[in-house]
């Protein structure tokens, strides 16, 4: 699954910002491979506003 980090964490509660600092992203623009796990699924769910996800 790859994730791409389309909005600004600046503003956001803290659990969303430890959130997307776990999943690898620092800055907008900024995209990773992660694996189809069930934690990290739960993980994107989280901040899916935040995130922009292929399959």
């Amino acid at each position: 699954m790859k994730i791409k980090l389309v909005r600004s964490v600046i503003g956001r509660p803290d659990n969303q910002v430890q959130t997307i600092r776990a999943l690898g992203l620092k800055k907008i623009g900024d995209s990773r491979e992660v694996s189809d796990a069930p934690a990290v699924r739960g993980m994107v769910k989280t901040v899916k506003h935040l995130l922009e996800v292929q399959e």
